[in-house]
């Protein structure tokens, strides 16, 4: 479907032919409604509206099996589904769906889990402060999907979002002492904050922004007064700000930072002292004496640094009414992440991506400072493109980190040394986050690959990557 057509105007279409081209016919057949004979997923559900003018797609690729032509499979951008008898009858194979005891069937509702089929971007695993098996994952183009069995089964929490931001949830954040009070910042624009994603487009066309929640994600309504539509990469809740009057921070891409004193109702800019003039403000994190940090990503990942497009730190010490830039480590010009130790705010890690040279880029990977962000010390290098650090809250000296460059690594000494996690190999990471339900366990957040779990620790017995086996040649007998 080309954009600018309504989902009327566009049929979708599968043919076969059985006398080498002479003569076709329909066997899976859209238009403005899913194939009658489609045994649908959850993403029909949530397919209309998910982009401007968008309904089904067209099938990409055919797969024909070799050995009976009855056998054919179809991806478009959305699914993979496949017939078994020639067309007759079509199934996705994209997600296995789960009917838990005494569930009513509704498809929209129901509960899902992966086979494995997995190409989504996602940013956090959250839980219900109220609930341990209530969880959330934040993604990209499938928005955000809640489980209330722990992470066994899933489904979509859209719901209410306007259709021209339920593409991406940025992150979310609950009220600790309502339950099913939840706020959530939401976005058309995806995989921020990759250039490659908004350098050809004005970051003021942006759709996106804040929605609430009061039935723990089952739906939600805007709560963005004040926010012209930007593209909200993250919420931020002061918690210590009293109940029904909440303080909250949204960093919105391409215009600054946004501050609600009133629960999330109403949004007010906060950009003086920041210096950009459309700041690519990213993420923001709250020391416990009240300041504020904010991570602007940069505009190129070109070689250059020292120039407008440069990546920032700023603080703030006075509740977001005023910015002071903060000097970043010598050669880099990519923060990514800021993350402070809770047992000494002092101490804090800075996630950053390198500058790009031909001979290997430079300037990446994670810095400490122990004065608050006055002097820096690379502390890891070996990857250039750190996404994002995890402290262990209630083991300090426990640091995660993951990135692009085909690893998660952990250190068990602040940082001093580092080991690789066995086990995780998916070349773009995100984040590492802990497993409420289990200590031992982490989960791993992935630009592309969807969500890992695994042991904290590594496994020892992982293979490691793709090993090529070793043929065996048969000597042909005369």
């Amino acid at each position: 479907m080309a954009l600018g057509e309504t989902q009327d105007d566009v049929l979708n279409a599968i043919l076969r032919t059985d006398d080498t081209g002479k003569t076709w016919r329909v066997v899976f057949e859209e238009k403005g409604v899913r194939a009658k004979n489609l045994l649908p997923s959850w993403i029909e559900y949530r397919a209309p509206g998910s982009y401007p003018n968008v309904y089904f797609c067209e099938a990409r690729t055919l797969g024909v099996a070799p050995t009976d032509p009855n056998v054919c499979y179809a991806t478009d951008l959305f699914r993979t589904y496949r017939t078994l008898d020639g067309g007759k009858l079509w199934e996705q194979v994209n997600s296995v769906w789960e009917i838990p005891p005494g569930h009513v069937i509704d498809m929209s509702r129901s509960y899902w889990t992966t086979r494995g089929l997995d190409v989504t971007t996602c940013y956090g695993v959250h839980w219900d402060p109220f609930d341990p098996q209530h969880m959330f994952i934040t993604y990209t183009d499938i928005g955000l999907f809640q489980s209330v069995d722990g992470g066994k089964s899933w489904f979509g929490s859209t719901e209410g979002v306007p259709n021209t931001w339920r593409n991406t949830t940025y992150w979310i954040v609950f009220d600790p002492d309502v339950k099913g009070l939840m706020w959530g910042a939401f976005s058309l624009n995806h995989d921020m904050p990759r250039p490659k994603m908004w350098r050809q487009r004005d970051t003021d066309t942006y759709e996106g922004g804040v929605c609430v929640s009061t039935d723990g994600g089952r739906t939600w309504r805007l709560s963005n007064e004040g926010m012209p539509p930007t593209c909200a990469t993250h919420i931020l809740m002061d918690s210590t700000s009293p109940k029904g009057a909440r303080v909250f921070y949204v960093s919105g891409f391409g215009r600054g930072v946004f501050k609600s004193v009133d629960n999330g109702k109403t949004w007010t800019l906060k950009n003086r002292g920041i210096e950009e003039v459309k700041p690519l403000a990213w993420r923001i994190t709250r020391a416990e004496d009240g300041t504020l940090y904010l991570v602007v990503a940069r505009r190129s990942e070109k070689g250059r640094i020292g120039d407008a497009d440069d990546g920032a730190l700023y603080k703030s010490t006075d509740g977001a009414e005023t910015w002071v830039k903060m000097p970043l480590p010598e050669g880099t010009n990519g923060p990514n992440a800021l993350t402070l130790d809770p047992s000494d705010n002092r101490r804090m890690y800075l996630s950053a991506w390198g500058v790009y040279r031909a001979e290997g880029d430079t300037g990446g990977g994670v810095f400490l400072s122990t004065d608050r962000g006055e002097t820096w010390k690379s502390i890891f290098s070996d990857s250039q493109h750190v996404y994002d650090l995890t402290v262990d809250p209630k083991n300090p000296s426990v640091l995660y980190i993951c990135g692009f460059d085909s690893a998660a690594w952990r250190s068990a000494d602040g940082g001093k040394t580092w080991s690789r996690i066995k086990g995780y190999n998916f070349k773009w990471g995100h984040r590492v986050i802990l497993d409420q339900g289990d200590l031992e366990k982490i989960y791993i957040t992935t630009f592309g690959g969807s969500v890992w779990h695994g042991p904290a620790a590594g496994d020892p017995d992982a293979t490691e990557d793709i090993l090529t086996p070793v043929p065996h040649v048969h000597s042909a007998k005369h």
